[in-house]
Parts: structure tokens; C-alpha cells; sequence
């Protein structure tokens, strides 16, 4: 992709930046694929677009500093990055097990499949019908917590385990492009654990199952084969930043309200699904 093409867009980065369509063509924003538009809200002020249909995040620029917030990756010689391998070659023990497809379902992150992910942890499915100020809540922030990984990413470059291994991922169709994308944080990771903590913050009941919950999404790119340890770990830092941040805009704690309230008619997620869900998040949680 030219950097032209970037800035074009999604006018959020630095001209010289490389943005992840892998990342962020769940909203469109460079692949052009389909995104289900989100009803707008009675009496909201319009939201900004990156394109038509395709709102934009919250921050603008005023994004947290990724390469402030995070350590430089392991050293190919450290025993950090030894604890890096070790926690690979356990991860893809799981890559044929229902925690490898689960893995595979978190990966996908365009909408209005990507929320879903969070409906058994939060009790609520989430849907542009049924709580359309939190879908939208989710389509904007991941925007924020994706791009707030990319000062790092684009500086560091790290390599993917499976470019290091020369090995496949549960995706590939995306190999090609995370082949350019640095690994080092995880933008899944840090788009993962700010919808947890979003979550939490709009059903604090609920706290417990969608930390978890979030903390599992992170550890899916384990198992896919497209991350670190590290960059996992440094992709919550990242998230814990862009969180922090988001707690200053007025319209983000407007739609936090407002999620809140619509939330108490939302419909419970089908009780088969969060059976399975279970049962696939078991194996990771005993093992890394």
C-alpha cells in the first residue's frame, strides 16, 4: 500500500506511517469491504467518517505514544524472548483443538461479527438493532486501539512467529499483509482489551467473565500463530493507554451513558453458543 493511499485513508496517521488493512478493514477503512452501517442514534451529533458508513475513532491524533508506553521487544538472545518461543510451541499445540477455532473466530474483526465475541462474557448480544451506542461505541474505539499500536509497530518491525518459523497462521488469507505489519504490540491485543475494559465499564457486573473474556481474544494470536507473548502483553499496555485516554472525551463518556442504558433491553446471547464458548476458552486457561 503507498503512503499516499494511507493518509488518504484514514487521515489519522503520520504521512510516513504504514496502517494494517488486515487491522482495520473491519471498518472498510483501506480493503473497502462491507460494514453494516450503525443506525444513527436519536438526538447524537454526527459522528466522523473515515468514508462513508465507516465511522472514525474518538482521538484523532491525540492517541497515546505506543513507542512511550512499551519496552523495545526481546532480544533475539534474552531469556525473554526464550519465554517467547516456549509459550509459541504450546500455543500451536492448540491450533487443531476448539480453542484453535475459537482463535480463528477472534481473528475476523470486521462487524458486525467482532462484538459478538464479547456477548456470552457480558450477557447482552450486541448488534447495531439491538444496542446500536455500543456498537458504535466498538467500531470507533477499535479504531483508537488499533492505531495506537503503529508509533511501536512501525518502529520496531518485529517479526511474526510465523515469518520466524516459517510456519502458516489460522488465517491465511491475511499472511500477506501481517507479513509487513510489525508483531510488536498486538493491535488485536490492545482492540481485545479495550473493548474488555469499555465493557466493564458499561456493566461493571459483569467485570470478571469480560476481563477474562478480553484476555483470551489477546491470547487467540497466540494460537494463530501471529503474535508473541510480548506483543500480547505490550498490546494491554497500549489498550490500558488508549482507555485512560478515552475517559477525557466527552464523546465517549457520552456513548459509555448511553450503552449503559440501552443495555438492560438488549436480548441474552443463545445459551448453546456461550456453552461452547466455555468450553473452548478452558483448554488456553490452564496452559498459558
Amino acid at each position: 500500500m503507498a503512503t499516499t493511499h494511507v493518509e488518504t485513508c484514514i487521515q489519522v496517521r503520520p504521512v510516513h506511517a504504514l496502517l494494517s488493512c488486515t487491522l482495520l478493514g473491519a471498518l472498510a477503512a483501506c480493503a473497502g469491504s462491507a460494514v453494516e452501517r450503525t443506525p444513527p442514534p436519536a438526538a447524537v451529533a454526527p459522528v466522523p467518517e473515515l468514508k462513508p458508513g465507516v465511522p472514525a475513532g474518538y482521538l484523532g491524533r491525540a492517541l497515546p505514544d505506543s513507542l512511550a508506553l512499551v519496552p523495545p521487544p526481546p532480544d533475539p538472545k534474552s531469556p525473554a524472548f526464550a519465554q517467547d518461543e516456549a509459550i509459541h510451541a504450546t500455543a500451536q499445540t492448540l491450533r487443531s483443538t476448539p480453542r484453535g477455532a475459537l482463535a480463528t473466530a477472534d481473528a475476523d474483526l470486521h462487524f458486525p461479527h467482532a462484538p459478538t465475541a464479547f456477548d456470552c462474557a457480558l450477557g447482552k448480544t450486541i448488534t447495531p438493532a439491538a444496542t446500536p451506542r455500543l456498537y458504535l461505541l466498538m467500531q470507533r474505539t477499535l479504531v483508537d486501539a488499533g492505531l495506537s499500536t503503529y508509533r511501536a509497530k512501525d518502529h520496531y518491525q518485529h517479526e511474526r512467529p510465523f515469518v520466524h518459523y516459517k510456519e502458516s497462521t489460522c488465517t491465511p488469507g491475511d499472511e500477506a499483509q501481517l507479513r509487513n505489519d510489525g508483531s510488536y504490540p498486538s493491535g488485536h491485543t490492545a482492540i481485545g482489551w479495550t473493548w474488555g475494559l469499555i465493557l466493564v465499564q458499561v456493566a461493571p457486573a459483569r467485570t470478571d467473565a469480560l476481563l477474562a473474556r478480553a484476555r483470551a481474544f489477546g491470547e487467540s494470536r497466540l494460537v494463530c500463530n501471529a503474535h508473541w507473548q510480548s506483543d500480547i502483553l505490550a498490546g494491554r499496555t497500549v489498550a490500558a493507554g488508549t482507555f485512560a485516554r478515552l475517559q477525557s472525551d466527552p464523546a465517549f463518556v457520552a456513548d459509555v451513558e448511553a450503552a449503559r442504558k440501552e443495555l438492560a433491553a438488549a436480548p441474552a446471547p443463545d445459551p448453546a453458543k456461550c456453552t461452547a464458548e466455555a468450553a473452548r476458552l478452558a483448554p488456553i486457561t490452564g496452559t498459558l
